[in-house]
């Protein structure tokens, strides 16, 4: 008989879930466990089994992320980690909603986001829609130019034309530079978040899977992206921008870059979404596409606490 187990951290077996991610059709990169122990303050795990005789005890899997705070636990979205939830062969509707009733009570309050695979309207929990924009990168570059946006070409001839230069390769220390300085108006990623993704970063980046981009135009470097490639998917997942870049086309040209690279292969660009409307027609420009997911909010606080902020 199926059933789901809370798992400490430390009760996990590491390979079992890597697995499990592995082989899910809504795998993603956020969900390894190497991406979790690099981001996540701490994190334990629901695991679903399909009993003790069946060999499979690890048929789907759903991370906890968390932390604590005025002795009150709290699950929280990792910074550079665009979506979770649950993740398996074949997740549907009724075995989220029983992932969500086996969270622990003593996670008192929940703003998380769950992944693409995760979207179903449920009984017992209400979801929020969140919009991710995807590419598929598997046609000729001349296809998928053609299906950008006019005014995205144009920037693009723009850059060129400003005589902007685009190199691969850059020091991954120059992208979360320039990404650390532009996010300080407008999110809470501390220092801390940028290291750990740095040294996320050059783990990846041995094993062939992380590259840099950047966008130069007079020696200085104006627009820079950090991409992490796992199974079919390339993740957009640090980005800086100069605002002397905004002129002169240099965002569109660095992404245009990186399509070009890559024309041809069965891989998907995942911009990592964005709910804010100007992002969301920046990505839309090269042709990607809405990948619809879901988020998740719940206060179960005492009353005097309901204030609480995490």
């Amino acid at each position: 008989m199926e059933s789901i187990q809370y798992l400490l951290h430390e009760q996990l077996d590491k390979k079992k879930w890597d697995d499990c991610i592995n082989n899910a059709t809504n795998s993603l990169i956020y969900g390894y466990s190497f991406y979790l122990d690099a981001m996540a303050k701490q994190w334990d795990a629901l695991v679903l089994s399909a009993g003790p005789d069946s060999g499979n005890d690890y048929e789907a899997v759903m991370p906890l992320t968390y932390n604590k705070k005025y002795g009150i636990y709290y699950l929280y979205q990792p910074p550079f980690t665009a979506a979770l939830g649950g993740f398996g062969k074949n997740i549907y509707a009724e075995l989220l909603n029983k992932f969500l009733l086996a969270v622990p009570a003593k996670f008192k309050y929940w703003d998380i986001y769950l992944n693409h695979g995760n979207f179903f309207e449920l009984e017992g929990f209400e979801l929020y829609q969140r919009m991710n924009y995807v590419l598929a990168l598997n046609k000729p570059y001349n296809d998928l130019y053609a299906a950008f946006r006019s005014s995205t070409q144009r920037n693009i001839k723009k850059f060129v034309q400003f005589k902007g230069a685009i190199k691969k390769g850059i020091p991954v220390k120059d992208v979360i530079e320039l990404s650390a300085g532009q996010s300080q108006a407008f999110s809470k990623l501390a220092d801390a978040d940028f290291k750990r993704m740095a040294s996320l970063y050059k783990l990846l980046h041995k094993e062939g899977n992380a590259i840099t981009y950047g966008a130069y135009s007079n020696q200085q470097l104006v627009a820079s992206a950090a991409f992490f490639l796992s199974g079919k998917r390339a993740y957009y997942i640090v980005v800086g921008n100069h605002p002397d870049g905004k002129t002169i086309g240099a965002s569109h040209a660095l992404i245009n870059a990186f399509i070009e690279d890559h024309a041809g292969k069965e891989l998907l660009l995942d911009f990592e979404g964005s709910d804010i409307h100007s992002l969301a027609f920046f990505y839309s420009s090269f042709g990607a596409v809405e990948e619809k997911c879901c988020g998740i909010k719940l206060n179960r606080l005492p009353k005097l606490v309901r204030l609480f902020k995490k």
